[in-house]
């Protein structure tokens, strides 16, 4: 089983919520092609407020604005992994912002306790999420 510890590229994808890709949410679309593509993690956060390239200003707070929030989808995995997924994110991606950061995996745990296989046999996980059960 492979660990995910050490040096690491993190992807942050910034897009609207309304954004579709063939009827469906593109965040949903990125999320799936990242699991497909055996990625150790993805995760989407809804923004409550924040404007883009077209500096037009999406918030919650205005029932008239809050139709397209943005969206940051967050995958992490080793370098050679992320940048091999890139050419999926360039299709995907018409409007909005894509950025890689480096960074460093500290852990990287499953439900069960066990580090998490990144060959894609593995069952998922949530980077930076902790579940515990009582």
């Amino acid at each position: 089983m492979t660990r995910l510890t050490g040096s690491a590229l993190r992807v942050t994808i910034f897009i609207g919520e309304n954004d579709t890709w063939h009827r469906k949410p593109l965040y949903a679309e990125i999320v799936h092609r990242a699991h497909a593509a055996g990625l150790a993690g993805a995760s989407v956060f809804r923004g409550i407020e924040g404007f883009g390239a077209s500096s037009l200003i999406h918030t919650s707070r205005l029932l008239s604005l809050s139709e397209d929030l943005p969206v940051a989808v967050i995958v992490v995995d080793t370098e050679e992994r992320v940048r091999a997924f890139l050419p999926q994110i360039d299709e995907l991606v018409t409007e909005g912002l894509v950025i890689l950061d480096e960074c460093e995996v500290i852990r990287y745990v499953g439900r069960d306790g066990t580090p998490e296989d990144t060959s894609g046999a593995g069952g998922g996980g949530t980077p930076g999420k902790s579940e515990k059960s009582s």
